[in-house]
């Protein structure tokens, strides 16, 4: 991979214009967050386009106004979506690119996560993958500046993804960020009771209640409970759609959730 990864999907799942993406992305932010929210360390937002999944992502991005100057690093997880992926994937890349600018790769973390089971370098897994990118202008227009480790997930056991969140948790200054759509392609009544029984389980911290059909990114976040169990986290889910309620037919829908962690 070049030392920057280029923007993926600049163009189809939001606009490749940076005044046009900075605009949009600020209109998806709430004027006002709940004033007793405690400001988290983990987000779970969605991963579609922003006219599908944005509204809902810019739930949880906004409860991070309070703590935006003192985060300096998001370790960032997605569910592998381009290539079939054992374990997790970092990139050789120095940098990711938006049309906002360029987000420094964490080095460090990088070097920290390879050491670990499981953790390969994989730029095939990076290169096209819109999971870890649609989350990137969020964070560049909330946080400003920040260090980027990228992770993307593949087929494994949640325990090896835990002990990689485990590895790299710091502290005030790391967001835990983990990008997953909830249930894909039922209608829209389904698909809302599949996604209420999906919420229960990741506020109950119930990994093994997750299944393949429950969310995209069931590995991942398989991987936070397990964590979230260990460090005592409280996950509140902030806001539940889907495609339906937001830009599309209700025939056929894909589920998002938004959770902040503390």
């Amino acid at each position: 991979m070049a030392s920057t990864r280029p923007a993926a999907v600049a163009g189809s799942f939001y606009p490749r214009s940076a005044p046009a993406l900075r605009a949009a992305i600020t209109g998806l932010l709430p004027a006002a967050v709940d004033p007793v929210l405690t400001p988290p360390k983990v987000l779970i937002v969605p991963h579609a386009g922003l006219a599908y999944s944005g509204p809902i992502a810019g739930t949880a991005y906004a409860t991070l106004t309070a703590v935006a100057a003192l985060i300096r690093r998001v370790v960032l997880l997605g569910p592998a979506h381009r290539v079939w992926l054992q374990g997790l994937a970092v990139p050789s890349a120095a940098a990711f690119a938006t049309p906002l600018g360029v987000v420094p790769v964490d080095r460090a973390a990088v070097t920290a996560a390879l050491a670990l089971p499981g953790v390969v370098t994989d730029d095939e897994a990076h290169a096209a993958e819109h999971s870890l990118e649609v989350q990137l202008p969020f964070l560049q227009v909330v946080l400003g500046e920040f260090a980027l480790a990228p992770l993307v997930v593949g087929e494994g056991e949640p325990e090896v993804v835990a002990q990689v969140i485990a590895a790299l948790w710091g502290g005030a200054e790391t967001l835990v960020v983990v990008s997953s759509d909830l249930c894909h392609y039922h209608d829209y009544d389904t698909a809302n009771a599949r996604d209420r029984e999906t919420v229960a389980a990741i506020e109950g911290l119930e990994p093994a209640a997750l299944g393949r059909d429950s969310a995209c990114g069931r590995r991942p976040l398989q991987g936070l409970l397990l964590v979230a169990r260990q460090r005592g986290l409280r996950l509140q889910c902030l806001d539940r759609r889907n495609s339906g309620d937001t830009a599309g037919p209700r025939e056929r829908v894909v589920g998002y959730a938004a959770f902040t962690g503390c």
